[in-house]
């Protein structure tokens, strides 16, 4: 791949030690040859439609970011077997307004992780079903990391081998998917 791709990377974990902001840093260090912007989310006040006629100022600002990037990357852990609300909050704030959803034919990916043994089953699988409806194709390869709290050192530097290699192997599968769903848009474009 001669283009570096931008992906706009949103993590479902506001915690300043968040493990999924740790493996989504770990990622971005395995997959050199795409840039990864974080997104922050912690600051889109909660979706109301009444806000549409005059949009806040941060909502705008995620929009526009989301719609720079080339491809969106979910990070998350699972809370009560779904996705964390602030994470549902910035699907509902990118997919307005009506008929300009930033989301719209981004090609994505999702890791879930956990401290758990299933690495956050849930949530992968419930976030997965938000994004068929806002026309994300997302890779099918199914990223659950578990364990999550030992795969670390004391200053985050991802230690596991398993897990340094899964990843690996998901960046690069993520690049892959990447360019496929793009090639035939840019082919499209120049003729």
């Amino acid at each position: 791949m001669s283009q570096s791709r931008t992906v706009a990377v949103v993590v479902g974990s506001l915690r300043k030690d968040s493990v999924s902001r740790k493996v989504a840093k770990a990622l971005e260090v395995l997959t050199p040859n795409l840039k990864f912007e974080f997104l922050e989310i912690g600051g889109l006040s909660h979706f109301n439609q009444d806000d549409e006629a005059a949009p806040p100022a941060p909502w705008v600002e995620f929009r526009n970011q989301v719609k720079a990037a080339d491809a969106v990357l979910f990070v998350t852990p699972e809370y009560n077997r779904s996705v964390p609300g602030v994470l549902k909050n910035a699907l509902d704030v990118g997919s307005r307004p009506y008929g300009s959803s930033a989301w719209n034919g981004k090609p994505g990916a999702v890791v879930s992780v956990s401290p758990g043994a299933i690495g956050g089953f849930g949530a992968n699988h419930h976030l997965r079903q938000s994004l068929v409806f806002l026309n994300v194709p997302v890779l099918s390869q199914e990223a659950y990391v578990g364990a999550a709290f030992a795969l670390f050192d004391d200053q985050g530097k991802l230690v596991n081998a398993a897990t340094t290699e899964f990843l690996r192997s998901y960046g690069k599968a993520f690049t892959d998917w990447i360019e496929l769903i793009l090639r035939p848009a840019a082919k499209h474009q120049a003729g």
